[in-house]
């Protein structure tokens, strides 16, 4: 009841379990053979979750940017945004398999 308590005072202070007050999560497909949506502008500190939802593993890779390493078929990856830019990413097992970030 006490932790109960806690988290409701946290939250009523602005805290949120996603991390920074303000901060979203957004969620891209893998499905398909492609990324869905293709291009994805978020905010600086959001997390994007990538879902595999294809039966064969996948990578989310930007250079410079972020790698997810091997996603696995039903499996998920996530990582937040923290530095502004624009982001071209691939799968490096199909690359023909292209999407973009944008963080402002």
């Amino acid at each position: 009841m006490k932790k109960l308590a806690a988290l409701g005072m946290l939250l009523a202070a602005g805290w949120t379990l996603a991390g920074p007050a303000g901060a979203a999560t957004h969620t891209v497909k893998i499905e398909g053979m492609q990324f869905v949506p293709a291009t994805l502008t978020v905010q600086r500190g959001d997390t994007i979750v990538w879902q595999n939802k294809d039966v064969v593993p996948h990578t989310a890779t930007a250079q410079g940017g972020f790698d997810s390493g091997n996603i696995a078929a039903g499996r998920k990856w996530s990582h937040a945004m923290k530095k502004a830019g624009s982001y071209d990413y691939v799968c490096t097992f199909h690359p023909g398999m292209k999407a973009k970030v944008v963080v402002q």
